[in-house]
């Protein structure tokens, strides 16, 4: 109902718009076939107007077909768009499918899943932050960066914004983590499914063998990375960790954002494979 009544406004803005820019296309003429339910004076009325027409010279017979064939652009309202957008929307009606069943269920067991791993990566970036601010500090003890220092700084969030932040999450992880959150229904997903919804939405179960080795090998990787930054004198660490804590924000940004247009759009991100395994017959 809400869609039909939102195309219906289409419809009526188009018909103003076009009718109020744009000059009458066809002049009316004097004696019109208005046919009325039990009134025969319509055939000889359009008698009458094919007459006119051919002693005017115009080679167009106005029979009843060519109304509906040919309607009148007035001013007023553009006849012509308003009936395409009334097919269209009549053709397509309520079968214009989404592919997201959005029911309580599904909605809150997805949001478990892209929710749990933003507050993993919230978790993360809450505990380096501190060491990333840690060189601007006022605290006693605290030797300022240098200029090459503070260049590098600078360079190192630029980098981990766009390699880890846009390449890694947005283009990459962010969507599979959505796509493969709405897949998760109550009724039919095993409980392990929903109850360990956010590392399901990574990938590191429940994959393709390709989706699982890639998602083991980067949590790992990343927690080698971690360990190995923790070693790195002042202030190397806290740069490092500063590109890490812009990484990890753009990629909460972009799987809570990416969450809430598919909530919103009822469409899935497109063009993303939720790696899902094969069922075995």
């Amino acid at each position: 109902m809400h869609h039909h009544a939102a195309l219906v406004g289409v419809a009526l803005l188009n018909n103003l718009a076009s009718g109020f820019s744009s000059p009458t296309t066809i002049s009316l003429p004097t004696q019109m076939a208005f046919k009325r339910v039990g009134d025969s004076s319509s055939i000889n009325n359009t008698f009458l107007l094919q007459t006119q027409q051919q002693q005017k010279g115009t080679m167009f017979p106005m029979t009843p077909a060519a109304h509906q064939q040919f309607p009148l652009a007035v001013r007023g309202g553009a006849l012509g768009a308003s009936t395409t957008i009334g097919s269209s929307s009549s053709n397509n009606g309520g079968s214009v499918e989404t592919d997201l069943n959005l029911s309580v269920g599904n909605v809150l067991a997805s949001f478990w899943g892209a929710s749990g791993v933003a507050y993993i990566l919230i978790k993360a970036i809450r505990r380096v932050l501190p060491i990333a601010l840690e060189p601007f500090s006022k605290a006693d003890g605290i030797i300022p960066l240098t200029n090459f220092q503070l260049i590098s700084y600078i360079l190192t969030c630029l980098f981990f914004a766009y390699a880890e932040g846009y390449k890694g999450f947005q283009l990459k992880f962010s969507p599979l983590v959505v796509a493969r959150s709405f897949t998760l229904k109550p009724k039919s997903s095993p409980i392990h499914h929903l109850l360990l919804a956010p590392l399901y939405s990574m990938g590191l179960f429940h994959a393709t063998k390709k989706r699982m080795i890639v998602s083991w090998c980067v949590t790992i990787g990343v927690a080698t990375i971690v360990a190995a930054v923790k070693r790195m004198p002042y202030p190397w660490r806290n740069i490092v960790d500063a590109g890490v804590v812009v990484g990890l924000s753009w990629g909460t940004i972009s799987i809570l954002g990416g969450y809430f247009i598919s909530l919103l759009t009822a469409i899935a991100p497109i063009g993303v494979d939720p790696a899902m395994p094969e069922r075995k017959e």
